[in-house]
């Protein structure tokens, strides 16, 4: 996709969807990821909107796809379970349009590229504007090769996030910041998604030296479980990313899983001190 015929300047800092959820919520703000398709369309449909009234800032919509290479085993078994009900990119934008009749709270899209260059870049791009998203991280796509993804997604007023990692040397990392909109996602650490006992010691080091490059909130991901480790990131970081221990918790509670989603949603919240929040 690298394509040195169009480069794309740096994104100016405006105040979209994701930017203005994580800003206005107490620190950390809370993402919280789902893949979509888990157990089916309209039970991921329930979790939600269970998830936004729990606390939830923004939502990570997880496209399932059959090679999950940054996903540890958790939400690798999610990816199989949506698979085998055949859930595809189109049905996550359905998901996306059907929240935003419900809810104003930002949407992202959270996806490997192969599925999107399948469906089409530009038509993605059209219709996740088209069905309310606010914007897409594609986990396997480097912001070297992303000019023409960054063009279109500028095109439909789409927010750009890319993935930033405590290896990347300082030139590499203004370039991942600079090149996002809405919020930069650190990666706590090397490796795969999964909860973990503690926080990596590298996060507060690598949000540290994001921030010399932008001023766009920064969320921290890759581990976060439990309350203190929520807690933790406040002190350093705007948001926490919440995936695996979500993902758990609807594979650990067949036919109960929007309820199971809220109550750990809003246990994370309560042991940072924040209050539940009114439905939005």
């Amino acid at each position: 996709m690298k394509d040195k015929r169009t480069p794309v300047a740096q994104n100016p800092i405006t105040r979209s969807r994701a930017m203005t959820a994580i800003t206005r919520s107490s620190p950390p703000a809370l993402v919280a990821y789902v893949t979509c398709g888990d157990p089916d369309i309209k039970t991921t449909r329930e979790i939600v909107l269970s998830a936004i009234r729990s606390g939830a800032d923004v939502i990570e919509l997880g496209v399932p796809f059959s090679d999950p290479v940054a996903d540890g085993p958790v939400i690798q078994r999610a990816s199989e379970r949506a698979l085998r009900h055949n859930t595809s990119l189109e049905d996550v934008l359905h998901l996306a349009a059907d929240v935003r009749k419900e809810s104003d709270a930002a949407l992202v899209v959270f996806s490997y590229l192969n599925p999107i260059l399948r469906f089409g870049l530009e038509r993605f791009c059209a219709e996740a504007a088209r069905s309310g998203v606010d914007a897409a991280l594609i986990t396997d796509l480097t912001v070297e090769e992303a000019g023409e993804y960054r063009r279109l997604m500028n095109v439909h007023q789409l927010d750009t996030i890319f993935l930033a990692a405590p290896t990347s040397p300082d030139a590499r990392l203004k370039a991942i910041a600079q090149a996002c909109q809405g919020f930069v996602y650190a990666v706590s650490r090397t490796g795969v998604t999964g909860a973990q006992k503690q926080l990596a010691g590298d996060a507060r080091d690598l949000v540290k030296r994001i921030r010399k490059y932008t001023k766009l909130p920064v969320a921290v991901g890759f581990g976060i479980s439990n309350a203190d480790q929520f807690r933790q990131v406040g002190t350093f970081a705007d948001a926490a990313v919440v995936g695996s221990a979500i993902v758990q918790a609807i594979e650990q509670n067949p036919g109960r899983e929007p309820q199971a989603v809220a109550e750990l949603i809003s246990a994370l919240k309560v042991g940072a001190g924040q209050s539940t929040p009114v439905s939005r």
